[in-house]
């Protein structure tokens, strides 16, 4: 007979009442530490490279963290698996800080680029920590309360960091855009330190190492391909084409080595479940989507409506406050009817709707008209954002619960670099051509470099190439969004064929609900 305090969810229900509000506040700062950084860091990139140099080498402060991220983000989760999700998330917030620390004391290029890496490894375990322990202190039926929360911390981060950022950078310096992590990071430490308390794991089985190392080259390799694609390198380059060979071959690597490994990175037989796979892909599409979306709209309002650049996130509010209002009846509609399937075939659907309508913005568009559009596609993501992990999380057993986790968070970091690469490429084509139609010879050299201008070097141009620059970022953000419209309809397909499956039910334990204890019983020691 299973003693029922070694599970996390009996543990949760016994021990967690008084203290889970504290607990989530602590994971609220974690997930905030790991979106905030990049928005952050985006608007004192320009203060850094005057002080450090390495103009050539600025790309690699953001794709060094977004490549140690994605790469680690399966591995965090099945190390929480296999050995306890407190310590492995604890440690996690520790590499991030000792990034952040050593970040702000860089005193060249190379060595920020290295340390940026560091601290997205510690990223990759944060997003993931967080789901997971949710995912283990409370059942999926109450869960849908706490999304309103997520979203909100998601557009906190996404409004809030380009403002914060440039005021810490005016005022403090840029080495403080990496030392306000600190702070933040060790009240989050503390919190889950004292009163998170989460059954012990130790497994015999082995790391597997070679599927750990398959799936980092595969996972590189295309993150490198969405990033240099059409920027660095031609998309035909060779460059790129070896790239692709290698990701391809790395994954089909990794996909044959998981049927086999004792304990495989990535279980194979999670995707067994109908559900967990649709919202794999859901997730994909949503990722790709949204951050196209908050990559275009901001500079088609600045360049072509006129929008001040300084408080540029304050520019998707329509967006994100409909995505957080969503989020929220989303959740508590979820928890107290125990139906979801109706969300994301709503959410895709909307989306779709809302991508369409952005993509018919030209120069004449109001604000107050683009507004609305966006907030469209803003009720759609509300739908969906949270409900894929929640699905995802309800369609596997409590001793999978990380790996679904962090296999739900790398299709959406993916989905968001392969939107932002594909919209990207066919944007700046786009802006290329109606320049050259428009603005001639001038148009053309004018955009040679870079087909997004910013507010300094538009004032510089002459009215007529001006004119012809606001045609072509409005035809351009009508191929991204129409682009993102099409995809949305892959979306839209797989909502149709979830099944709704109940979800499981409130309190510390339901029969019939997978035993945490089935595969790898942990030790009875609470932390």
């Amino acid at each position: 007979m299973t003693d029922t305090t070694d599970t996390p969810a009996a543990d949760a229900g016994e021990k967690q009442p008084k203290s889970v509000r504290v607990v989530l506040l602590a994971l609220m700062i974690a997930m905030m530490l790991a979106m905030l950084d990049n928005m952050i860091i985006g608007t004192a990139m320009p203060t850094i490279v005057g002080e450090l140099g390495g103009l050539e080498h600025l790309s690699w402060v953001v794709t060094a963290y977004t490549l140690a991220t994605a790469a680690s983000t399966p591995l965090w989760g099945k190390l929480g698996d296999m050995y306890g999700r407190k310590g492995t998330f604890l440690s996690s917030i520790v590499i991030f800080l000792i990034g952040s620390a050593l970040s702000g004391m860089a005193q060249n290029m190379g060595e920020l680029i290295g340390f940026r890496a560091v601290q997205g490894l510690g990223a990759g375990g944060l997003m993931v920590g967080v789901m997971a322990i949710i995912g283990d202190l409370i059942p999926p039926r109450e869960r849908g309360k706490y999304q309103g929360m997520m979203a909100g911390v998601m557009a906190l981060a996404m409004i809030g960091g380009p403002l914060v950022g440039g005021t810490i950078t005016d005022n403090w310096g840029w080495r403080w855009a990496f030392y306000i992590n600190l702070p933040l990071g060790v009240v989050a430490l503390v919190a889950v330190t004292a009163v998170l308390h989460l059954p012990k794991k130790r497994s015999k089985a082995r790391i597997d190492y070679l599927g750990a190392a398959l799936l980092t080259v595969g996972i590189t390799a295309i993150v490198l391909v969405t990033t240099w694609g059409g920027t660095e390198y031609a998309w035909s380059s060779a460059r790129i084409m070896e790239l692709i060979g290698i990701g391809v071959a790395a994954l089909v690597g990794f996909v044959f080595w998981q049927t086999r490994a004792a304990e495989p990175v990535v279980p194979l037989h999670i995707f067994r479940s109908l559900n967990f796979t649709l919202m794999s892909v859901i997730g994909f599409i949503t990722g790709f989507v949204m951050f196209g979306a908050t990559l275009f709209l901001p500079l088609y309002q600045q360049s072509v409506q006129g929008a001040s650049a300084t408080n540029s996130g304050l520019l998707l509010l329509p967006m994100l406050g409909a995505m957080l209002v969503t989020s929220m009846v989303a959740g508590r509609v979820t928890t107290n009817t125990g139906k979801y399937k109706v969300f994301p075939v709503l959410g895709s659907a909307l989306m779709i709707v809302g991508l369409y309508l952005l993509s018919t913005m030209d120069t004449g568009t109001s604000r107050l008209t683009s507004g609305v559009f966006m907030a469209v596609v803003g009720l759609g993501m509300g739908c969906l954002m949270q409900i894929t992990m929640l699905v995802a999380q309800n369609s596997v057993e409590m001793k999978d619960m990380g790996v679904a986790s962090s296999s739900t968070t790398l299709f959406r970091t993916l989905g968001s670099s392969f939107g932002v690469a594909i919209m990207g490429a066919l944007f700046n084509n786009r802006v290329q051509d109606v320049m050259a139609e428009r603005g001639g010879a001038l148009g053309s050299k004018v955009t040679e470099q870079s087909a997004q201008l910013d507010a300094k070097s538009l004032e510089k141009l002459p009215a007529l190439v001006r004119e012809a620059y606001q045609h072509a970022v409005s035809a351009g953000t009508h191929s991204a969004f129409l682009l993102g419209a099409v995809v949305a309809v892959v979306a839209l397909a797989a909502a149709v064929f979830v099944k709704e499956v109940p979800l499981k039910g409130a309190g510390p334990k339901e029969d019939g609900e997978p035993d945490a204890t089935a595969a790898q019983p942990p030790v009875a020691e609470t932390v």
